[in-house]
């Protein structure tokens, strides 16, 4: 008997010319999931991009481009990522819409087109991305500002690790 209550849920109100919103308080139940946030979505796409800046590194790691601070680089961008992460919080039932890949993980999609990993090319990637990360602060609440900050602070600091 519930089932079909529940059922007839909305043939009812379809019928009344009533919106579900206006006979319960807070989120309209039959409107379907909510949108994600505009924060979670700065999220996703900082976490996108940060996965693409560590596919860059592999790729140039992979290909035998100076290892030793390289391997650090890296390192220090799973640490980023593990920092994102952790930070993204998508309540149940929220349709995620799939991030726009950046043009570095569109690069690396296939490795036999993807132009060569070089130290410059590593340069301008991080100098793009903490330029992205800064841009990024003033649309952002302030505990996320600041970890964009953090991570943008450290982009910069492997442009110059990396001789720019």
């Amino acid at each position: 008997m519930l089932a079909a209550s529940a059922a007839a849920l909305p043939v009812l109100l379809a019928t009344a010319g009533c919106r579900s919103s206006q006979l319960f308080a807070g989120p309209d139940p039959l409107a379907g999931p909510p949108s994600p946030s505009p924060d979670v979505i700065t999220l996703q796409a900082v976490i996108s991009a940060e996965q693409a800046m560590i596919r860059l590194y592999q790729t140039a790691l992979d290909s035998g481009l100076r290892g030793g601070i390289l391997a650090g680089l890296l390192a220090q961008h799973r640490q980023h990522l593990g920092r994102l992460r952790a930070r993204l919080i998508v309540p149940a039932g929220t349709v995620v819409p799939s991030a726009v890949p950046s043009a570095t993980a569109i690069a690396h999609a296939s490795p036999s087109t993807a132009p060569r990993v070089t130290v410059a090319r590593l340069r301008a990637a991080e100098r793009t991305s903490a330029a992205t990360l800064v841009r990024r602060l003033a649309t952002v609440e302030p505990s996320l500002a600041q970890l964009f900050a953090s991570i943008a602070a450290s982009d910069a600091t492997h442009v110059v690790a990396l001789g720019g």
